[in-house]
């Protein structure tokens, strides 16, 4: 069971999101809290697995209770939840120990998804802020950030082989694994990066400039 806490100063958003997340029988909402402060508190009593944080509140910036809150609650994780997808604000919450960041707009199942995949202890993006990350040349610096923090390893040298267009084989060659695991590995990464195929991720790597030069051999 995922333990969930709300945090947005508006009711009816709080209301929206309990409704989505009560569809999947393996999460719980634990409460709500309508500010950073509020926020920290309720982290601290309730031990919640995974944390949605809005930004913006009037009794107290989202921003502010980030590293609050990981400190209260060491195995919490902290989801951003915003209308707001400035690549300040993304770069900012990840460096203040954020696990994911998903824009209001997006899609319900996508908002289950990234709690189950964070609350998993790895770290994930909407699509929708990976797109936008990718289409600002002064976002690069953010989205190397999230791809490394989001991936293994063995997931970021398996994503260097796809942004080399290596195939399957020739990365399992290259890293001296399976055509197995490699799969496994580019299931997962194309999964956390919010992408639709290993093309797909392959250029977002190229986009992001990601040591392309370099595949770390085993």
């Amino acid at each position: 069971m995922i333990r969930v806490l709300l945090v947005d100063d508006d009711p009816v958003i709080c209301r929206h999101l309990e409704a989505i997340l009560l569809s999947d029988p393996k999460i719980r909402v634990l409460g709500w809290a309508h500010d950073g402060p509020e926020a920290v508190r309720n982290a601290a009593r309730l031990e919640p697995d995974v944390v949605l944080l809005d930004l913006r509140m009037p009794g107290g910036d989202g921003l502010e209770a980030i590293a609050p809150i990981t400190a209260e609650a060491p195995e919490c994780r902290v989801v951003v939840l915003t209308a707001y997808d400035t690549d300040r604000d993304v770069a900012t919450a990840l460096a203040r120990g954020a696990a994911g960041y998903v824009l209001k707009s997006s899609d319900p199942a996508e908002l289950v998804h990234v709690v189950h995949v964070c609350a998993s202890g790895q770290q994930v993006l909407s699509p929708h802020v990976v797109h936008h990350l990718t289409g600002q040349a002064s976002s690069q610096q953010t989205l190397v950030t999230m791809i490394r923090r989001a991936l293994t390893d063995r997931e970021l040298e398996t994503l260097r082989g796809l942004a080399a267009g290596l195939s399957n084989v020739q990365v399992a060659q290259e890293l001296g694994i399976s055509v197995a695991t490699v799969k496994g590995h580019v299931s997962s990464l194309v999964r956390k990066l919010g992408c639709e195929s290993r093309l797909q991720a392959g250029l977002l790597a190229r986009d992001a400039r990601l040591d392309l030069d370099r595949l770390p051999k085993r």
